[in-house]
């Protein structure tokens, strides 16, 4: 049987919301030129949670693959730009620090800017290592600018995301899928049947007894798992030993000010605050433990302390962090909230939906369904939640709060072993090491590691051959060029102004 014959005929991607119609663009794009169905189905019941409004930078990729026009999805999705992420009281009460997309300075002799100031804050020199940073100075600034083809030009340097009301994504990312081909079901899925030979998916139930068959299914059914779960019985690892957080509350509010260029994350008692500004909202909401918390009291916090006038009802969530034991059972793919969930701390919700497609895209399958790549993509998963879970454990581990019992739990709790060893190696030499392709960049650590207060003993020992003055001459200077060219840029909402104001 040759190639041909086994290509799958027909893919039922189950749930709309972020996640389906993501997989749908893609596919759609994909498959546009093949005979291969796509029907995506979604009910007319269930709503969608709506709150990943906040973007990292790997989304360009998506957005270039699907080659959607920047300015035209900003206008549709009401979106604005994201520098990075300021983290409010997560060390101590009263600390500030900032995440930001982008690098700190420039590497000197091959080794990372960040030894270098290291060496120049142990004696009190140098500045805050923000100031190395053009993202968080333009942050800070409410300034915007896209980066410059000149590789000279301290602009060329800028990474951004966005954010985004994820409705309006769904619902331009549904308009893109559907131009392509792909099909919209409006119908209530109950269940599955199952192949009694090998236990593979045959079909999806609907609620009048009515059957849709496919050879492929894609669950992107949100925290039930419809597929994933409860037709396959996968499982779930569950890491609320670690990332204690359980339940959110959110609600829009107006926005009293122009949309800064970064998402806000603050330390509350029991969890934190999300704010996200949009071009005609702020996005809000407080992931919280129900141990230290109850939903009112978390909902009362939240409304006290929105910014400006609710714009709806607060909506919310239960979830328990972790992931499915495997993100891909027989013929049967997780995405999204039906894959796993890790709370949008660091806003990665919407690229685990992005990074699915992207493995999915390499280890495509035909109806034969080999074990080997379903494994590998198993495997890549695996990794990839483990690498992101650390990251957020980080945040909540290395923290100096000891004014409520939540913070007491994190700081004393025990973390996975891979964490240890990133821990130990930065509080050695200030080190960060990569594995595995992992999502976070050298920067995003030693921010995180800086701001919750995990100071090196010593800096590399490859700093020293740099001459001392020489270093003080250099890293004036990079602050130098760093603030004006922050200065030079628009003003954020200028530049939405110019090319991206949604009609409101």
């Amino acid at each position: 049987m040759n190639s041909d014959d086994l290509f799958v005929r027909r893919i039922a991607i189950v749930g709309g919301g972020t996640a389906g119609w993501m997989v749908a663009a893609a596919l759609g794009k994909l498959l546009q030129y093949h005979p291969c169905e796509v029907v995506l189905i979604e009910s007319p019941e269930i709503g969608t949670v709506g709150v990943g409004e906040a973007t990292i930078p790997p989304i360009q990729l998506f957005n270039r693959l699907l080659q959607i026009d920047e300015h035209e999805f900003l206008r549709e999705t009401r979106g604005t730009y994201k520098l990075g992420i300021e983290f409010v009281d997560w060390f101590q009460k009263g600390h500030t620090y900032f995440h930001p997309f982008g690098r700190y300075g420039a590497d000197l002799e091959n080794v990372p800017f960040h030894q270098y100031w290291r060496k120049l804050a142990q004696r009190g020199e140098g500045g805050a290592l923000s100031e190395y940073s053009l993202p968080t100075v333009a942050a800070y600034r409410g300034r915007f600018a896209p980066p410059d083809a000149n590789p000279r030009s301290v602009l060329s340097n800028i990474a951004y995301a966005y954010h985004l009301d994820a409705t309006r994504y769904a619902a331009y990312l549904r308009s893109y899928a559907e131009a392509r081909g792909v099909q919209r079901w409006q119908r209530t899925v109950k269940g599955a049947t199952l192949r009694p030979d090998d236990g593979f998916i045959d079909a999806v139930v609907f609620d009048d007894g009515s059957q849709l068959e496919a050879d492929f299914f894609i669950d992107c059914s949100g925290f039930k798992g419809l597929l994933i779960e409860e037709a396959l019985h996968t499982g779930y690892e569950d890491w609320r030993h670690w990332l204690p957080c359980d339940r959110a509350v959110a609600v829009p509010c107006e926005a009293n000010e122009a949309p800064r260029p970064y998402t806000r994350s603050t330390a509350l008692e029991a969890g934190w605050q999300w704010r996200i500004p949009l071009q005609h909202r702020l996005g809000n909401g407080y992931v919280y433990c129900s141990d230290f918390l109850s939903d009112d009291e978390a909902q009362a916090t939240l409304l006290d302390r929105l910014d400006g006038k609710p714009l709806a009802d607060p909506k919310a969530l239960r979830f328990t962090t972790g992931k499915r034991k495997r993100a891909w059972n027989k013929n049967c793919l997780a995405v999204g909230l039906a894959a796993g969930f890790m709370e949008p701390l660091e806003s990665t919700s919407i690229h685990m939906i992005q990074s699915a497609i992207a493995k999915l895209m390499t280890v495509f399958p035909d109806r034969a369904f080999d074990p080997v790549d379903i494994a590998e993509y198993n495997r890549l998963t695996d990794t990839e939640f483990e690498r992101i879970r650390d990251f957020l454990i980080l945040h909540y581990k290395a923290t100096q709060r000891d004014d409520a019992p939540l913070w007491r739990y994190t700081r004393e709790m025990s973390i996975p072993d891979s964490l240890q060893h990133k821990l130990d190696l930065y509080q050695s030499r200030g080190r960060v090491f990569r594995y595995d392709e992992e999502l976070f960049a050298d920067t995003s650590w030693v921010a995180v590691f800086e701001g919750q207060g995990v100071i090196p003993k010593r800096y590399d020992p490859l700093v020293d051959t740099y001459e001392l003055d020489r270093l003080r001459a250099v890293a004036a200077k990079m602050r130098q060029t760093i603030a004006a060219g922050a200065e030079s840029m628009l003003t954020h909402d200028e530049y939405i102004a110019r090319y991206c104001a949604s009609s409101r």
